[in-house]
């Protein structure tokens, strides 16, 4: 039985998305800085919407560890910059080809498709930009650059863009249920990951068996949170979601409930929910935001 401490998320979800807010605002180049169309492409797509859950993993992390909150606005700024350049690149009409995100027109709609691979160019090197540089990070050199090659590792071949070249590839055909997990782990899982290893990256001297730990409970989540994106496809709408609804099953996308069902789905969500918190045992109470933010990411319905 899964026994933690209520927490007031919502709190702290709404703390860390406006931390990450401002320090999005204060990286990211201003709109009438030239070349303007490509500055504000990039600020379309990163300020103002989402959920945020990336930076809140950085956050809970960190917190759970006693790093304070400065230390990771720069890491947490940098995993949804990230993120917001591969939704950039992932909405295109040579990839998903989707026209609506966060309940507004996809970059490329709103831009047009030159400006949308631009600007996702340019938010990647941004996000590496920001920890090479941000002066309120962890000074450790070394450390920074581990941080830099986890960054790297997820947003690569062997991570993100590995996993939606997987996508592309099996786009029609029929997965094994290991062969959608391994995707999913690369497309979705790798920046969730990176997100909890930069937030334990932040603590000087963190114990390498304590990082190995926040892995493994990222790589829960990470998959969860894909387990829980299938299902609201199916069983949510366009308005909630932001992003059209049965996108997936319009292009033939194999998902966790078209192979194994619906309902085999949500309890393979909630058990490696329950495996996520077990990868926290030993941790005090601040790690709750973390075992929290598990069971949000379970239950959300957008």
């Amino acid at each position: 039985m899964l026994n933690y401490k209520k927490v007031p998320l919502n709190e702290y979800l709404q703390t860390y998305k406006a931390r990450t807010e401002r320090t999005l605002d204060h990286w990211l180049p201003s709109a009438s800085t030239i070349p303007t169309r490509l500055h504000q492409a990039m600020r379309y797509s990163t300020l103002d919407g989402g959920k945020r859950i990336r930076p809140a993993l950085v956050y809970a992390t960190g917190s759970a560890l006693g790093v304070a909150y400065k230390s990771l606005d720069g890491p947490a700024c940098a995993v949804e910059i990230i993120h917001a350049y591969s939704l950039i690149h992932d909405d295109l009409p040579a990839m998903d080809n989707d026209d609506l995100r966060r309940g507004r027109p996809t970059c490329h709609k709103a831009f047009d498709e030159a400006t949308a691979i631009l600007a996702g160019d340019a938010l990647q090197s941004l996000a590496f930009h920001i920890v090479v540089h941000d002066h309120q990070m962890i000074r450790d050199s070394e450390i920074r650059l581990k941080m830099i090659d986890t960054l790297a590792l997820a947003c690569g071949s062997r991570g993100m863009a590995g996993g939606q070249a997987i996508d592309l590839a099996s786009t029609g055909k029929e997965l094994t249920l290991i062969e959608l997990e391994n995707m999913h782990i690369h497309k979705t899982g790798a920046l969730i990951r990176a997100s909890v290893v930069l937030g334990g990256l932040s603590q000087p001297g963190i114990d390498n068996g304590v990082l190995v730990r926040l892995d493994h409970y990222a790589k829960c989540v990470g998959l969860a949170f894909q387990i829980q994106d299938d299902i609201l496809d199916i069983e949510s709408d366009t308005e909630t979601l932001g992003k059209t609804q049965g996108a997936d099953e319009a292009q033939k996308k194999v998902t966790y409930p078209s192979l194994i069902g619906s309902e085999k789905a949500k309890k393979m969500a909630q058990e490696l929910h329950e495996q996520a918190i077990e990868s926290l045992a030993g941790m005090d109470k601040r790690a709750d935001q973390l075992r929290w933010l598990s069971e949000f990411i379970i239950g959300r319905r957008h």
